[in-house]
């Protein structure tokens, strides 16, 4: 499974300013709506500012290192937020909530439109009569002109991490090959763990039709985390999604 033996590697990667960014989204789309779930919460931090900023929020995750690592990080800051391992695909029993939230592009990581259409009912069905769903997905302008030949590395001390993306085999698709390298003393040498992510993305268009026949009558696409309107070079879009 995704990011299973070095959660924490990639967690302490990724630049913590995007979880203020999509804080200050949610804040901006809220309105009175404080019930919340969290989906594809990976390792809480946005979970926790949500509950810290007030909310009372639920995370969800498929991956059980990813919220093993949530639960530690918020008993750290003496913060209680719900954690539950499931597939945002078939979110089964769980009840509505006011707010649904799914970040990061975790929707591209669907490997086709039967599912992510899955995702959408799943998201309306677990919505108030007054809720929004709330995410985001890379464009693909992004997949096609931004990612491919796209490489990033680091290291430190002890680890390494190479990242290289290239141009997938759908349309509007992207692979990145992750590499990490953490040393292991009793080896005297690095451990190396390999991982390929496919991330797929659609034509607005797509989306906009897909969510309609999920049931959302009201869908409002923005760029920069709802600060800006898109266009021909926005690389990621953010929906705001209504059923009234």
């Amino acid at each position: 499974m995704i990011y299973d033996s070095f959660a924490k590697f990639y967690d302490e990667l990724f630049d913590p300013a995007m979880y203020d960014a999509w804080l200050d989204f949610v804040r901006q789309q809220a309105g009175s709506r404080r019930q919340m779930i969290d989906l594809a919460c990976g390792t809480g931090r946005l979970a926790i500012k949500l509950k810290q900023a007030g909310f009372d929020v639920t995370g969800l995750d498929l991956a059980p290192e990813m919220l093993s690592l949530a639960a530690e990080r918020a008993a750290s800051v003496n913060v209680n937020v719900p954690l539950i391992e499931g597939d945002f695909t078939a979110l089964g029993d769980l009840g509505q909530y006011e707010l649904i939230t799914c970040f990061d592009d975790s929707l591209c990581y669907l490997p086709d439109e039967a599912m992510l259409l899955d995702a959408f009912r799943e998201a309306k069905a677990h919505l108030t009569s007054s809720g929004r769903y709330l995410f985001d997905v890379i464009t693909p302008y992004q997949t096609d002109t931004v990612y491919p030949g796209y490489m990033y590395n680091f290291h430190d001390d002890e680890r390494a991490f190479m990242w290289s993306s290239y141009e997938g085999e759908q349309p509007h698709s992207v692979e990145h090959d992750l590499n990490f390298f953490i040393w292991n003393e009793a080896l005297n040498g690095y451990d190396h763990h390999a991982e390929l992510h496919i991330e797929r993305t659609y034509s607005l268009a797509t989306y906009q039709h897909l969510l309609h026949s999920a049931g959302f009558t009201k869908v409002t696409v923005t760029s920069d985390f709802g600060q800006q309107p898109i266009d021909e070079t926005t690389t990621r879009w953010f929906f705001v999604c209504e059923v009234n």
